[in-house]
């Protein structure tokens, strides 16, 4: 039995390029935040909004073009060189990769792409750099879209 993948990055340079700085310094959000209470969690739920509203307007704001894939590449330049994780970023990557794609009737994104699924979506594992001295700390994306249908095709389905 043979398993392919869902989606992938097409095999061809990509139609928009551009990089996206974020307003965040830090990630608002993290893997390790646990949100154990109520209003821990009403918290979450309100930093998670703001993140979905702050891309989307960064999104009509550098007139991204729709596609029909998208790589999402999270960039992380820290304050300090302490040991991180880059799977604690995945927590601020998720929504801001919600508000990118079209989204629900209850939280609509941009309408980048489709959905944030692999057939429309690529997201790379979040990069962190080394803070060199006297760098000003920074988050920031790059997005590459693909369109015209060249997108990769879901086969079998």
């Amino acid at each position: 039995m043979e398993f392919v993948p869902l989606g992938g990055v097409p095999d061809r340079d990509p139609d928009f390029e551009v990089d996206v700085d974020l307003p965040w310094l830090d990630p608002p959000l993290s893997m390790n935040d646990s949100g154990a209470s109520r209003g821990a969690m009403f918290g979450r739920a309100k930093i998670i909004q703001e993140v979905r509203d702050t891309t989307v307007f960064l999104m009509r704001r550098h007139k991204v073009p729709k596609g029909d894939f998208v790589s999402v590449q999270l960039h992380f330049l820290p304050k300090n060189n302490v040991r991180r994780d880059t799977d604690n970023l995945v927590a601020t990557l998720k929504p801001i990769c919600d508000a990118i794609a079209k989204g629900a009737k209850t939280s609509p994104g941009y309408g980048l792409v489709e959905d944030d699924t692999p057939v429309f979506m690529a997201k790379p594992e979040p990069i962190i750099y080394h803070h060199p001295r006297g760098a000003k700390p920074r988050m920031w994306l790059t997005l590459k879209v693909w369109m015209d249908d060249q997108a990769p095709q879901v086969v079998g389905l």
